[in-house]
């Protein structure tokens, strides 16, 4: 059996920097308080914890005198406004990448526009972006982009893991209710890189394993990319989760993960499945 393995397959660069961050500040201070999960995958977190990266609900949990970190995803507004009057010492580890989408936000917004995010509601990253400008509009699908009144002047940025499949239905049905549309397309590149090798990976293996976690909304996305193409896609969070029968008559397997997937992980799934088949052949692909 063959494995091949997206050659991109995991961490991307800001949540690689993110975590590292985080473990070299708690090394530092002892410990760091993370304001929520700093990335979506609970191993990760469970292993932070262990190293002295705590997670809190709140600014008033975190020590006097200890660090706060703000996370990959982003962090709203007010937080960080409520952050400095507290003269508290701020890990800024916001993926460069969603820094940019805020500033492409507050560009349209001083351009007197209107702003829509494309995204889902509540996540963090689009929590962030919508602080930054007054009374965003978030639009999650394209039932809900045609239920919005018409426009004059709109400014569209994306959630960096959107699918571009997505943000296409609905840029084209907002072209029909705005007079002045403009769009950035703030997909970040290691999500359009991903779902481009995840696409083909489905197109030719006879089975898919996308690993993350079920919480983590790029992880999702790349599991319902594949399963449109392959119908034999399965979503795992760790190696302990595979069952053999899913590989029964199947030749060739094709391997992705979430962007919050550590390389641990990863690599844990390969030696399972080399377990499974004997005979089995990893390969890089991308």
């Amino acid at each position: 059996m063959k494995i091949f393995l997206a050659k991109d397959a995991g961490y991307c660069f800001g949540v690689r920097d993110a975590v590292n961050l985080a473990y070299e500040s708690a090394e530092k201070y002892g410990d760091v308080y993370m304001l929520g999960d700093i990335v979506h995958n609970e191993n990760v977190i469970k292993d932070l914890n262990q190293a002295g990266a705590k997670v809190v609900s709140s600014l008033d949990e975190v020590p006097d005198g200890k660090p706060i970190l703000f996370r990959a995803h982003g962090t709203p507004i007010e937080t960080w406004s409520d952050a400095d009057k507290k003269n508290m010492n701020i890990v800024d580890a916001t993926c460069p990448l969603v820094k940019e989408i805020h500033e492409e936000a507050v560009k349209f917004a001083k351009e007197g526009r209107k702003i829509i995010i494309i995204g889902d509601h509540g996540h963090d990253e689009v929590v962030g972006i919508s602080s930054q400008v007054d009374d965003a509009i978030i639009v999650s699908n394209t039932d809900e982009a045609m239920k919005l009144r018409k426009m004059k002047r709109v400014g569209v940025v994306t959630q960096s893991t959107q699918t571009i499949e997505n943000v296409q239905a609905i840029i084209n049905i907002l072209m029909t209710k705005v007079f002045d549309l403009r769009f950035v397309n703030t997909i970040c590149f290691p999500t359009k890189r991903n779902q481009s090798q995840i696409k083909e990976l489905s197109r030719e293996c006879d089975v898919m394993i996308v690993i993350g976690s079920f919480t983590s909304a790029n992880s999702k996305r790349l599991t319902l990319l594949a399963q449109e193409i392959n119908k034999k896609t399965f979503q795992i969070t760790c190696a302990d989760e595979i069952k053999p029968k899913w590989f029964d008559g199947a030749n060739s397997v094709g391997l992705s993960a979430g962007a919050s997937t550590p390389d641990s992980i990863i690599n844990e799934v390969l030696k399972r499945l080399k377990s499974i088949n004997k005979n089995s052949k990893e390969m890089i692909y991308g």
